[in-house]
């Protein structure tokens, strides 16, 4: 599972999901995305779940990012312990992610077959997301090239 080589703090606070993501929010990898539409925690074990199915879909073909990653570790105290004695060691990690960020980006494949895959993976995720695709941008040579004609 994916989770960070090493961690300032061990133990953090839940934190607060208010506003719109400020990064992320673009597709600079990909031809194609899957951009979320709440806010929510995504586990280690759902970003695999969602990887998996993607490449499992697009038969190891194209290329595939993922542009978040659990950096929060998630504390659990043991079963049948009395309350109180301080927090819990840490038991899972999650990414915080807000509306508009780009989770995982594909490139390299057809348009419908990248929207199947990413739709699979949209189902393995606790929040709403669209499938996203790039926007041919115009250069400046290309706008005059266009305005001689």
């Amino acid at each position: 599972m994916l989770m960070p080589k090493k961690v300032k703090h061990r133990r953090v606070m839940k934190g607060r999901m208010r506003g719109k993501a400020t990064r992320g929010e673009n597709l600079d990898f990909g031809d194609f995305g899957l951009k979320a539409l709440e806010a929510g925690w995504i586990t280690d074990r759902q970003i695999e779940a969602a990887r998996i199915a993607m490449t499992r879909h697009v038969k190891r073909g194209g290329k595939i990012w993922i542009r978040i990653f659990p950096d929060k570790p998630i504390t659990r105290k043991p079963a049948e312990t009395r309350m109180g004695s301080g927090k819990g060691a840490p038991d899972h990690w999650i990414a915080v992610v807000k509306p508009g960020r780009v989770m995982f980006e594909v490139a390299g494949v057809r348009e419908d077959l990248a929207e199947e895959a990413l739709r699979l993976a949209a189902h393995k995720l606790p929040m709403g997301a669209k499938f996203i695709v790039r926007q041919e941008t115009i250069t400046d040579e290309e706008a005059g090239a266009a305005s001689a004609r």
